[in-house]
């Protein structure tokens, strides 16, 4: 048997394309155009075919190299020469006839052995004609070929996955295994659609990777906690020898927000600003709008029976800046950052069941009424666990206010894939310097604190700061919304 060395084939305009799969291994039996590797270019991703039938003798390449036209990427044991006869029946030393005839520029049909090769490649395969011995054992190899199965273009090689390059990339951003997936795309291939389906399984609790299974159960249970990330192991305690304790599972919603938090934290890089700002102003004009309401209300006018809280005021502003600073109102997607044309302002309910986030959409185009009104209507089927999915999605922000609790200043999660979020802390008076009192003086102000966390690949220090401060001008007099 000849070998063959097997070269990449012309791949139109790319200088260098990268290697991202091998679909087969030494030893390997595959037939012309089989595909033996996928290569990707920055655009598109391609299989590069085999030209001859034979077994894999030696890999040239692995995974990541860069190749281009005429690359020598694998060595084949071909059958496109005819064998030779087996050594335990060598064949008689050829006659001077034979000698000669062997020696003409052109042999007999019926002397040479022709394999079943595509025209086009028929040079290549048979570089001469051969005389054969034994007709039998050169079809033998070529019988073995004929026996395996067809290709099947629907069903990656040793396991690989199809997938475009995008697909790729928005499944190495989640951190989804794509050899775990089946692909619901044309001849198999996975898409956009069933790298978010396995995602969305995964966090509902319906669907675990092989890893985290196997970090799981190498943990007993606790689970190997960053082992993928190098880190030690997560420590195995029995709690029960220091002193009485109780077990309870974690609920369902703890199970999915935790490990979306942990996803989160750990692949956005963010960072967080704490600022101040003065709703003296803001507040007292909020008490005086519920006082006329309630007066409404006593009046015999449901209609107006609706208490507006400051969280309505902050929505309200967060959707002044966000138009003002649009990369907050964004998302990125690859290289590429979408701008969202719309205002779907999340904000988590703190529930019996654990954290949830209502999302109040187009809030652009209400009012403070009706944002209160609506956000009192969410946060109820919050705590009632009636929330449907719709009515959690499409976030384009987030706000998580622990103002009715108290604290000061907290680093909120961000939620993906938005790139910011804002954290609100409860408001309490403090002394505040008025240079226009009298040469000066210190005057009690109502200030609320604000926390501002943001993806660091797509918004910059100075622009976070910016935000909050614009944040503050409106809540500090909030006539600016109209502006």
């Amino acid at each position: 048997m000849a070998s063959i060395e097997i070269q990449v084939p012309d791949i139109g305009d790319f200088d260098e394309v990268t290697v991202i799969e091998l679909m087969v291994k030494v030893g390997d039996t595959v037939k012309a155009d089989q595909s033996l590797l996928t290569v990707e270019s920055d655009k598109a991703s391609m299989e590069i075919p085999s030209s001859h039938a034979g077994v894999v003798k030696e890999i040239k390449v692995k995974l990541g190299d860069k190749v281009k036209q005429g690359s020598f990427v694998l060595t084949l044991e071909g059958e496109g020469v005819a064998a030779a006869a087996p050594a335990a029946a060598p064949a008689p030393a050829p006659t001077p006839a034979a000698a000669a005839q062997a020696a003409a520029p052109a042999a007999t049909p019926a002397a040479v052995s022709v394999p079943n090769v595509p025209a086009a490649r028929m040079d290549s395969a048979q570089p001469a004609p051969v005389s054969v011995a034994n007709p039998a054992a050169a079809a033998t190899p070529m019988a073995a070929v004929a026996a395996l199965p067809a290709h099947n273009p629907t069903t990656a090689p040793l396991g690989l996955p199809h997938a475009s390059p995008s697909v790729r990339k928005f499944a190495r951003e989640l951190g989804v295994p794509l050899n775990e997936l089946k692909g619901s795309g044309l001849k198999g291939r996975i898409t956009d659609a069933d790298v978010q389906a396995f995602t969305r399984a995964v966090m509902g609790g319906t669907a675990q990777t092989q890893a985290a299974a196997a970090q799981f159960k190498a943990g007993g249970g606790d689970g190997a906690a960053g082992a993928g990330l190098g880190l030690i192991p997560w420590p195995k305690v029995d709690f029960a020898k220091f002193g009485p304790v109780e077990r309870k599972e974690l609920g369902r919603i703890q199970k999915i927000s935790g490990a979306n938090l942990l996803r989160n934290a750990i692949m956005i890089p963010s960072v967080t600003n704490h600022d101040d700002c003065d709703i003296t102003d803001l507040e007292a004009f909020r008490v005086s709008t519920n006082l006329e309401t309630e007066k409404s209300a006593k009046s015999g006018n449901s209609a107006s029976a609706v208490k507006v809280t400051m969280l309505a005021f902050l929505i309200k502003a967060c959707v002044s800046a966000l138009k003002k600073f649009p990369q907050f109102n964004s998302s990125l997607d690859g290289d590429a950052l979408v701008y969202k044309q719309y205002y779907h302002i999340g904000f988590a309910a703190d529930t019996p069941n654990g954290l949830m986030v209502p999302v109040l959409k187009d809030a652009d185009k209400k009012g403070i009424f009706q944002i209160s009104q609506e956000m009192g209507e969410l946060a109820k089927k919050a705590r009632e666990g009636k929330l449907s999915p719709a009515e959690m999605s499409g976030a384009s922000f987030t706000i998580s206010s622990l103002g009715g609790i108290g604290g000061r200043y907290f680093t909120p999660i961000i939620n993906a894939p938005e790139v910011a979020i804002l954290g609100v802390c409860k408001s309490q008076m403090e002394p505040v310097w008025d240079a226009t009192l009298n040469g000066g003086a210190f005057v009690p102000r109502l200030m609320l604190p604000l926390s501002l966390t943001w993806d660091h690949r797509v918004i910059d220090g100075a622009a976070a700061a910016r935000f909050n401060v614009y944040l503050g001008q409106i809540l500090g007099d909030f006539r600016r919304v109209l502006l």
